[in-house]
């Protein structure tokens, strides 16, 4: 008996083997198909280049979405189509923002009013500036104080974590509620220091949202040398700031989300990849979420061009109105629901095209620990945190349907230098860290298409 047992493990360890070499060698053939002929970093120049930045709602953005397509159709997908989107539009236009002391003369400072605020009808606003640095500062703060006033808030993004968007999600909060945190005590609009890693005077737009029956007031952000010269200045005399903006909402209109896919060769349930195809109207969108976006399609056309025969079906999202809506990722969840197409795991490129770290995994137990027990063979290729359990926005509703679901983790230490700003260009993309992105979310896929 104890022999038999004794066969029977030394004939698993056998197969066990056998199969993590067959898996490796795979890897490789990934590996070098797209670091020697991968298009993600020619296709994001195309992008970012010829067509820039792609707010919602913008001329640009409906050209991004005719090049998603047409970029799907030359991978080789079987099939590409556009899935049509409701989102919101919002337009920056004209917009400034000037300081001076009680004694001193107007001086211009750099500012980017936050992503759906609402402007100030092209009219001049000033007020004097009361300065918080936290919510508890704000919370003390009495209605009498704020009436008539400018509200700034001076929270820095901290640089004790490790892992920058830990920080970014600390300070996010300042960011979303500034203008109803100051409406709700009469003041006239508000001023955030960026959500910014960097110490320099670019300021970092981002989405904010209003509370119901609160009137809706402007809200602009400053880089971080610049919230440092104001707090300096308000130590000691009143300062006084005014704004002049022209953004608002438009209303909305009909866009699209693209998709293509590989159909399955075994049966139709569905993995996805993808990233968002929208970005902010200030720079290229090239790390967020350019990036995402060519990472993902290189998966399809690493199949295509490897003749990996894939058991299920995978399916290219190009994800309309993250930034300032959701309604790409929202309408897909929908869809899904209403459909009842069986989704195997999907996962989302969303946080720039740096080196390749690991994967959060936003799933059971069993499934991590399974994706996990991969860590050996994705080690070559510099991806071993797998400790993350999250994942990217557009495809939480499929989350909350109990999907599987994962987000690339590139390293983070200087994506926040750039994140929401004029300086997130494609000169800012190193062309093999990119490639190495597109190159492990390809092994993942593969092996989840094989095991699952």
């Amino acid at each position: 008996m104890k022999n038999i047992m004794y066969t029977s493990v030394l004939l698993l360890g056998i197969a066990v083997s056998g199969q993590a070499k067959e898996d490796s060698i795979q890897f490789s053939k990934i590996s070098t198909e797209i670091l020697n002929r991968g298009k993600a970093y020619t296709e994001l120049k195309d992008l970012t280049q010829n067509i820039g930045h792609r707010l919602s709602g913008s001329e640009a953005y409906e050209k991004s979405v005719q090049w998603a397509a047409q970029k799907l159709k030359e991978a080789g997908a079987d099939k590409v189509w556009l899935q049509e989107v409701m989102i919101p539009v919002w337009e920056r236009g004209k917009e400034s923002l000037q300081i001076k002391t009680s004694n001193g003369q107007w001086k211009t400072v750099k500012m980017l009013s936050l992503g759906n605020s609402e402007g100030t009808g092209g009219k001049d606003i000033s007020g004097d500036i009361i300065m918080v640095k936290s919510m508890e500062e704000y919370t003390r703060l009495s209605p009498e104080k704020v009436k008539g006033k400018i509200l700034f808030f001076n929270y820095p993004f901290s640089q004790d974590f490790i892992e920058t968007f830990k920080g970014y999600g600390d300070a996010a909060k300042y960011r979303v509620s500034a203008a109803a945190l100051t409406a709700e005590k009469g003041g006239k609009f508000a001023i955030i220091r960026s959500l910014s890693s960097a110490f320099d005077e670019v300021p970092h737009t981002g989405a904010m949202r209003y509370k119901d029956g609160i009137p809706k007031i402007p809200a602009v952000a400053i880089g971080n040398t610049t919230a440092d010269e104001l707090e300096n200045l308000l130590k000691n005399q009143t300062v006084t700031a005014k704004l002049n903006s022209n953004c608002g909402m438009k209303g909305e209109k009909l866009s699209h989300s693209v998709i293509g896919e590989l159909t399955g060769k075994k049966d139709r349930s569905v993995i996805v990849v993808g990233g968002h195809l929208d970005s902010w109207d200030v720079g290229e969108g090239a790390h967020d979420d350019g990036a995402g976006i060519v990472q993902s399609i290189e998966v399809l056309r690493t199949f295509k061009n490897l003749n990996l025969q894939n058991n299920h079906t995978i399916r290219v999202i190009c994800f309309a109105n993250e930034e300032n809506g959701l309604k790409g990722g929202l309408q897909y969840g929908k869809a899904v629901k209403e459909s009842g197409e069986k989704h195997l795991f999907a996962i989302e490129s969303d946080a720039g095209g740096f080196t390749p770290r690991g994967f959060a995994l936003e799933m059971s137990k069993e499934k991590r620990d399974q994706i996990k027990s991969w860590t050996p063979l994705f080690f070559p290729y510099g991806a071993y945190n797998f400790e993350g359990q999250y994942s990217g926005a557009d495809i939480s509703p499929l989350h909350e349907m109990d999907i599987p679901t994962a987000e690339l983790v590139p390293d983070s230490q200087r994506y926040f230098d750039i994140h929401h700003t004029e300086e997130d260009t494609f000169d800012k993309v190193n062309r093999r860290e990119l490639l190495l992105g597109a190159t492990v979310m390809t092994q993942l896929i593969y092996m989840i298409d094989k095991n699952w």
